[in-house]
């Protein structure tokens, strides 16, 4: 009868800890009560993404960029499972993250910048593929963004750091 006791006390803050849904249809962990899965920016130029939820884990790798986006898609006591935009998977402790939203310019060819959605022949910069970019906000099939010292409007397709059918004012 101990032994249940003991297994039962270990196990209850691991069940209480699972996802539950919400009416939209995202898990949310009660860890942070956010939205999994939810992107966000690393704040420092140096994150060690570890192969589990603690220090005593290796490191498989280390981001070096300021503000690149992640996302978060499982989350256990202060740490975050991230998945980058290769697909890679690792964990990072959640002082190593910011709310700050950003997306990097993926595909092939760079992506024109336009001063508004409504006037597309209003170029302002090309974003090459890689480019990291402060996601401001996204209205329909474009988003505000700013880099390299220009700020424009984005086709959100060719964005990794935002969903499909994500508001962001």
């Amino acid at each position: 009868m101990r032994i249940l006791f003991f297994v039962l006390l270990i196990l209850f803050p691991f069940h209480s800890a699972q996802a539950q849904t919400t009416s939209t249809g995202a898990s949310v962990f009660q860890a942070s009560g956010l939205p999994i899965p939810r992107f966000v920016s690393l704040r420092s130029d140096k994150v060690y993404v570890r192969t589990g939820p603690a220090l005593r884990y290796p490191i498989k790798w280390i981001f070096q960029k300021e503000g690149l986006p992640v996302e978060v898609i499982q989350e256990f006591d202060t740490w975050r499972k991230v998945r980058d935009v290769d697909g890679e998977e690792g964990w990072i402790h959640q002082s190593l993250l910011a709310g700050k939203r950003a997306a990097i310019i993926q595909g092939d060819a760079a992506v024109m910048l336009i001063k508004r959605p409504d006037r597309p022949e209003a170029q302002v910069a090309m974003l090459e593929p890689g480019v990291v970019a402060a996601l401001e906000r996204c209205e329909q099939a474009h988003c505000e963004v700013s880099a390299g010292g220009f700020s424009g409007w984005a086709p959100r397709n060719a964005l990794w750091g935002i969903y499909e059918d994500e508001q962001l004012d």
